[in-house]
């Protein structure tokens, strides 16, 4: 269990599969959470996810206990969750490039 003067990832629900970064996050750098700590595998931006478990391509994405979307690749344990992996299953979304991904 993380010491919680050193967390900087919140584990919002028992039943999301993902982490949400309260700092940015560097990669190589320990991901503690209030349950736990972790590598992380790249740099992740304030408010972007992590997995907290593999996932796999059409895997279930849950925050707040709620699914927002479907894998679009699979993603290790630590890994940004975001939406250059991530396809949101009720809205489309827009890249960078003003490119509309459905």
């Amino acid at each position: 269990m993380a010491d919680s003067t050193q967390i900087n990832c919140v584990h919002l629900h028992d039943a999301d599969n993902i982490l949400v970064c309260t700092r940015h996050i560097r990669s190589g750098e320990t991901i503690r959470y209030l349950a736990g700590s972790m590598a992380a595998l790249e740099d992740v931006s304030i408010g972007h996810k992590i997995a907290l478990a593999d996932l796999g391509t059409g895997d279930k994405v849950y925050r707040y206990g709620a699914p927002i979307g479907s894998m679009t690749q699979p993603v290790s344990r630590g890994g940004h969750v975001h939406i250059h992996n991530l396809k949101s299953d009720y809205i489309g979304i827009h890249d960078r490039q003003g490119k509309k991904n459905s």
